[in-house]
């Protein structure tokens, strides 16, 4: 099959984001008639993807790896691209996902708009600026790392073994219905779920090691109210778009302040 053409890419380090993205894109588009939006992601079958870019979306919205897969079926063309996103560049190398980007970016046209959404600027992602952009225009919506003024920030200090009761006793407060809590790894993640849970607490852990289907169950039961506690990575934090969330825990305090 000769592939569908697309006009714009968005690259997307997570699948949450990039389904996230994708949904906003969808009510955005839902105004104006004949713009179809298509997202490609790891844990969904493949066929689905294909059938559904064979409607011929002007914009894709896709984690790099499986981008890749369909460039390796010939699904999609990407000679055509005008405009490219890369949301949570920083991300991206953390993921590990550079060589797959940059492979990305050496099939699109020379001519075409680029645009890098990063919350931070290290030195990897301001190399790729450099070989990939042409005389680029730096946006900042805001300082590097600067708090939101209307959060209230409190610091507990306490021993690794009472991390857990302290966290119980926050959760009693009457005032915290719902908390999202983060961890630094996948294990301690699924460790604190396992714990709240036999306290008699609802929660529910989220990383890259959940399969899709568990991951969207547990962030749709936490948006629901069917669960109290959502436990996620630090790598998840970026895509969890959540409304009137009243309390954010760092079970670990995150070791990049921006990350935080």
């Amino acid at each position: 099959p000769a592939g569908t053409d697309v006009t714009a890419l968005i690259l997307a380090p997570t699948r949450e984001l990039a389904i996230q993205i994708r949904d906003d894109l969808r009510e955005l588009a839902a105004r104006k008639k004949g713009i179809q939006v298509v997202c490609l992601y790891g844990g969904q079958p493949i066929d689905r993807q294909i059938t559904q870019l064979k409607k011929r979306p002007q914009i894709v919205v896709a984690t790099p790896g499986r981008l890749m897969d369909h460039m390796k079926r010939r699904t999609v063309r990407l000679d055509k691209v005008q405009t490219v996103v890369l949301d949570e560049a920083d991300r991206m190398l953390d993921m590990g996902f550079i060589h797959d980007v940059r492979k990305v970016i050496r099939l699109l046209p020379q001519k075409k708009q680029t645009m890098f959404f990063s919350a931070t600027l290290p030195p990897e992602i301001l190399d790729l600026v450099d070989t990939l952009l042409h005389d680029p225009v730096k946006v900042a919506a805001a300082p590097v790392s600067s708090p939101v003024e209307v959060i209230r920030q409190e610091v507990c200090l306490v021993d690794r073994k009472n991390k857990t009761a302290l966290l119980l006793e926050i959760l009693e407060q009457e005032q915290v219905k719902s908390a999202l809590v983060f961890t630094r790894t996948k294990h301690g993640a699924d460790k604190v779920a396992r714990d709240l849970t036999r306290r008699g607490v609802a929660a529910a852990a989220i990383h890259g090691n959940k399969s899709q289907t568990a991951r969207q169950t547990a962030l749709a039961n936490f948006k629901a109210g069917k669960i109290r506690v959502l436990v996620a990575t630090d790598i998840a934090a970026r895509g969890l778009d959540i409304q009137d969330l009243p309390c954010v825990i760092n079970y670990n305090l995150p070791e990049v302040p921006e990350t935080y």
